[in-house]
């Protein structure tokens, strides 16, 4: 899952960077750095460094944490885009130039685990080497030369990760909320239920989760993402004939999954908001924000409308690829990826028309830190303030 989640580096006061990290950054586009204190600086937190490693289909992301008082810190990150599962869809194996590119990037987190001390960490695969003809064969090669040893995770622990990562975003007042990831090989869909909530959590105080979790109404991780898409109808010249032909095919993946649940109508007149966990949401909260620069902090929980979306959709769309590249949400290195992820988000919205979706820029790794932390009873939620800002819970 985690796919497209990429680009420009963050502007979080809890990241402690050090220098070559801050250049790895800055060389890719804006790796969704996530920490649990959206924003606050902490006190730093004595404990042990806890790892998530995330090897998608189009990056490699690598968070580093400690347990505090609301959460977790980030004390260290790590993006790249290495583009591992270029060219699967059509040829079946990892290449040896991509497989070189993530060698290469899966050094330097190996770096950063030993030189931070992590006591405890979790290294997962995703779609490219879930279905390669050698995907296995490559992470033993990895383990070999470079002493980490990944996993490879099945589509539901992703799509369960996904909606531990994020979901201190959800507002717990509605119905039904969407939770989806588009990434570079797949795309996860979870619906959650939240109706069975009392009145007086449904009426309380919004700021803290509820004792139980929200039940998963239904799931589903289709076989499509960013880099695959544009691979089949291309990603650097595209009109909006080809963009209409994107996502119709989307919309016929996404229609069996509609037509088994009946989500559609089981959301008519009740409560429903998207939360969308990818690159292509975040680089669309970073366009419609007009933002010179990637901000996390301003684009972590924000609210899009269905028109703001689709106004920045279209808009991009007007755009040539060097005008996308020029986009300093963007950047040369997913420029012919964004409207394929537009496509898809797009496809999304069509079958299930919400009003508002939530932007978050968390995920698999914060869901899997979440899931280390509390498996050692070191993860502690506590209570939040509400934020102050505009639209936001």
């Amino acid at each position: 899952m985690n796919g497209s989640r990429d680009a420009a580096a963050h502007r979080d006061p809890t990241v402690q960077r050090d220098p070559t990290a801050h250049r790895e950054k800055k060389a890719a586009h804006p790796s969704r750095h996530a920490s649990a204190q959206n924003g606050r600086s902490a006190p730093p937190d004595r404990g042990p460094v806890y790892g998530a490693l995330d090897l998608g289909t189009n990056n490699c992301r690598l968070l580093l944490a400690r347990p505090s008082r609301r959460g977790f810190r980030v004390v260290d990150a790590f993006s790249r885009i290495i583009r591992l599962g270029e060219g699967v869809s059509q040829s079946g194996r990892l290449s040896d130039a991509a497989m070189r590119r993530t060698i290469d990037a899966l050094r330097v987190c190996a770096s950063k685990i030993q030189r931070n001390e992590v006591a405890r960490a979790r290294c997962v695969a995703t779609e490219a080497c879930r279905i390669a003809i050698n995907g296995r064969d490559f992470l033993a090669r990895v383990e070999d030369e470079v002493g980490l040893k990944l996993e490879v995770l099945d589509r539901e622990t992703e799509a369960s990760l996904a909606v531990s990562g994020c979901a201190s975003l959800i507002d717990y007042r509605t119905d039904y909320v969407l939770v989806f990831d588009i990434g570079g090989g797949s795309s996860e869909l979870i619906w959650l239920d939240l109706t069975k909530r009392t009145s007086a959590e449904r009426n309380g105080d919004q700021s803290r989760r509820p004792a139980a979790k929200p039940e998963i109404r239904g799931w589903t991780s289709l076989p499509v993402g960013v880099v695959t898409l544009a691979e089949r109808f291309g990603g650097h010249h595209v009109t909006p004939d080809s963009f209409e032909e994107m996502v119709q095919y989307v919309i016929g993946l996404v229609s069996p999954f509609e037509q088994l649940h009946g989500f559609r109508a089981l959301s008519s007149g009740a409560t429903v908001h998207l939360l969308g966990t990818s690159g292509t949401v975040t680089t669309v909260a970073g366009i419609h924000l007009g933002l010179t620069r990637y901000d996390r902090t301003r684009v972590d929980g924000c609210w899009l409308t269905f028109d703001e979306i689709q106004a920045v959709t279209y808009q991009l769309l007007a755009r040539t690829y060097e005008e996308r590249v020029a986009e300093p949400c963007i950047g040369q290195e997913r420029a012919d990826l964004v409207l394929a992820g537009c496509a898809i988000l797009e496809a999304i919205l069509r079958t299930w028309p919400a009003e508002r979706l939530r932007v978050a820029d968390r995920g698999l790794r914060e869901g899997i830190l979440a899931t280390l932390m509390s498996e050692d009873g070191v993860y502690r939620t506590g209570r939040r303030r509400r934020r102050q800002r505009s639209g936001q819970l």
